[in-house]
């Protein structure tokens, strides 16, 4: 008697967009963008490929818009309290973009590619508004409200994804441990460089080593703001 090949067990509920999306992000996180692909998702939501075109279209498709997502909620961040200032808007919504890609370790990446590809898509325009909306109430001249805000963006995609390489997709090994080590690495190398050479980098390797990346990155944003207020 023959027997047939079990069919992978369809789900009976209607898929929705926004399951596709989360798991997606899922997978992400866990795997990296090699993860993520159309048979690796439609076996883990149990669907054919045809849904997930329809709902989501290509591949790369479907990663500009876990990236739109993932930064869209991060561009939602408010102030606590009703007393913001300016300056606390700029810093919620920065601090909030460091934490997204400190979380989803793939995005540096991908938020690079659709802010240079897709600048007038969602993710590039809502980053600049978000921030840039800031610059009037920050006292920064009219002509100087694109220059001031290309800077702060500019400085804030450039921390996060720096911060993302440094903390890495390291496969199998604890992200903070692999941190740990490179600071020490760089430490000894640093106290071994020639002192009357290298005087400024013997006088901050305690603070290399031991600075945490989220106050390194708000002190970077309360200079800028600092500056901005001075400009004329």
């Amino acid at each position: 008697m023959t027997t047939r090949a079990r069919r992978p067990q369809r789900r009976n509920q209607v898929l929705s967009r926004e399951q596709i999306i989360d798991t997606a992000v899922g997978m992400l996180d866990a795997g990296g963008e090699s993860a993520l692909t159309i048979r690796a998702l439609t076996e883990r939501l149990s669907t054919g490929s045809g849904a997930i075109y329809h709902h989501v279209g290509t591949r790369d498709e479907l990663l500009d818009t876990a990236t739109e997502t993932v930064i869209g909620a991060a561009l939602a961040a408010r102030p606590a309290g009703a007393a913001a200032t300016p300056g606390d808007e700029v810093r919620v919504v920065a601090l909030a973009l460091f934490d997204a890609i400190a979380a989803h370790r793939w995005l540096a990446t991908r938020l690079t590619l659709q802010i240079i590809r897709n600048p007038f898509g969602p993710v590039t325009v809502g980053i600049f508004e978000r921030i840039g909306g800031q610059m009037g109430a920050l006292g920064v001249p009219r002509a100087s409200w694109f220059d001031a805000a290309s800077t702060l963006v500019h400085y804030v995609l450039g921390a996060v994804s720096q911060n993302a390489r440094i903390e890495g997709d390291t496969s199998g090994i604890d992200p903070v441990g692999d941190r740990d080590e490179l600071f020490d690495a760089t430490s000894r190398a640093w106290q071994e460089l020639d002192p009357e050479t290298y005087p400024f980098m013997h006088a901050v390797v305690g603070q290399m080593r031991e600075h945490d990346d989220r106050e390194q990155f708000l002190t970077g944003i309360a200079v800028i703001l600092d500056g901005l207020t001075h400009l004329r």
